[in-house]
């Protein structure tokens, strides 16, 4: 019987390559829907009929749905084939893509974009982990270095393309793009994705350490958005920050008890794993800083809207044309030079921007961002792949999860720390009202603000420079006692 089916062309033909451009797309599509979206806020207020403060759930409701899950599904993908988890989180991510297209209103709009969110998070929580397993271990940082490069061109593309489909076709067109997309996703992971089952068999899940989980993460999430949105004293966010304290805390004690833990936390005990996860939420909480320019560059600087799109631009850019070559050459040279060399090209840039004025043209601009993005570019696919190397072969869907969530977490964090150091350097230098609006700050205090935030994250990669440091000193160690 197997045999026949064989004969007859069901059994689908592992081809790794094409198997990972499913992947990639994937990740194009749950990038740039993050940064498509933000476009048409306000064209979606005005064809809604609502306002910003509800407007905003289109974002938030997707994005704090993968912050929630990605661990939850990350053991799941431990458990059970990963690629039957991504290919069922992409059949739920293009139908709720649809969903979007054809939301009535902007309450079912909201409700879709969290259904969206789960099968983003249902497919990014693996896409890491299934590229690990099934490319050849000399190609690894490669191709994970291009999931990198994806994720750049999923932010680069995302304001321009959204600001065309806009204009010609309207805002619902940003949802049914995902579609076609979705659908050659699709194709190439049943078609050329081998079966992906579990490194070990009779594995339970850990229930409640999953609920605890979600519930502490989206208190997390939701509290950081609050402090963003209303300031660090905002009492609905320091109760639900508070609440997520209390979470965690319960979480590693029943994590500790638990025979079958959702996250074995013996993981974190191997530095090579602890600290490049700590080095990447610290380089993803200089990554939040980037909402900041568009108030200095057009207030401050007076450019138009478009011409602030293609400013920003420049950033994702050089992340997606550095990430590619960074994995390939960890690949040849080692992973944790390269690590250490985006960290200082990155560290570089942001001292770079901490000098910039109100008269800084916009070539200048442009010299000073760019070694931001090579840097993230450069440090993202080495890391990355230490990270995964580190990994039991059982745990890959856990590490995946967590190198993600290094991502979400320190942009979660890092947008209310940068707003809260722009904000109160702007105010102070400007003489304005804690509340006023950045646009009618002095040019100087804003370029102050911006120096005063670059000067913090530049000192916060100093820590994550030691971090690497650190590392590889631990890995050398090692390496001496193999001998």
């Amino acid at each position: 019987m197997q045999d026949h089916t064989a004969q007859a062309g069901h059994v689908p033909t592992p081809r790794p390559a094409l198997a990972m451009i499913g992947v990639n797309l994937m990740v194009f599509m749950a990038t740039l829907d993050m940064s498509i979206v933000n476009v048409a806020l306000p064209t979606l207020t005005e064809s809604l009929a609502t306002d910003f403060a509800t407007i905003q759930w289109v974002i938030l409701s997707y994005v704090l749905v993968i912050a929630s899950l990605l661990l939850l599904v990350s053991r799941l993908g431990d458990m059970y084939d990963k690629k039957r988890i991504f290919a069922a989180g992409l059949v739920l991510f293009i139908a709720a893509s649809l969903c979007c297209g054809l939301a009535p209103s902007v309450s079912w709009l909201i409700g879709f974009r969290a259904m969206q969110g789960i099968g983003a998070a249902m497919s990014q929580a693996l896409g890491m982990a299934i590229v690990t397993q099934i490319a050849p271990p000399s190609g690894r940082g490669r191709a994970l270095g291009f999931i990198g490069a994806t994720v750049a061109m999923g932010l680069m593309l995302g304001p321009p393309l959204g600001g065309v489909l806009i204009g010609l076709l309207g805002w619902r067109e940003l949802f049914l793009l995902n579609i076609p997309l979705g659908l050659l996703a699709l194709f190439a992971v049943v078609r050329f994705m081998p079966a992906l089952p579990p490194q070990r068999r009779g594995e339970r899940f850990d229930l409640p350490g999953a609920a605890i989980a979600c519930l502490t993460l989206a208190c997390y999430c939701l509290g950081m958005t609050f402090m963003q949105r209303h300031g660090p004293t905002d009492a609905a966010a320091l109760i639900l920050l508070a609440a997520s304290a209390l979470g965690l805390a319960v979480f590693i004690k029943v994590e500790r008890q638990s025979p079958a833990p959702m996250l074995d936390l013996s993981l974190f005990a191997n530095p090579l794993i602890s600290l490049p996860l700590a080095m990447a939420t610290l380089v993803f909480v200089t990554g939040a800083s980037g909402f900041i320019m568009p108030f200095f560059l057009q207030a401050g600087q007076g450019y138009s809207v478009t011409q602030v799109g293609l400013l920003l631009m420049i950033l994702p850019a050089s992340m997606a044309v550095t990430a590619p070559v960074s994995g390939s050459l960890a690949d040849r040279y080692g992973a944790r030079g390269m690590s250490l060399l985006g960290l200082v090209v990155l560290t570089g840039g942001c001292l770079a921007l901490g000098t910039l004025t109100e008269l800084t043209p916009w070539w200048g601009y442009l010299l000073r961002t760019m070694p931001v993005g090579l840097g993230i570019g450069i440090f993202q696919a080495p890391n990355n792949t230490t990270i995964m190397g580190q990994m039991p072969p059982h745990r890959l869907g856990v590490g995946s999860g967590l190198a993600n969530y290094a991502r979400v977490f320190g942009q979660s964090t890092g947008l209310p720390l940068v707003a809260t150091i722009f904000s109160g350097i702007v105010h102070a230098t400007g003489s304005i009202a804690d509340h006023a609006d950045f646009a009618s700050a002095p040019p100087a205090a804003l370029a102050a603000g911006i120096a005063g935030v670059f000067h913090a994250l530049a000192g916060l990669l100093c820590v994550a420079i030691a971090m690497a440091v650190w590392a590889w000193k631990i890995e050398d160690r090692r390496k001496m006692k193999g001998k």
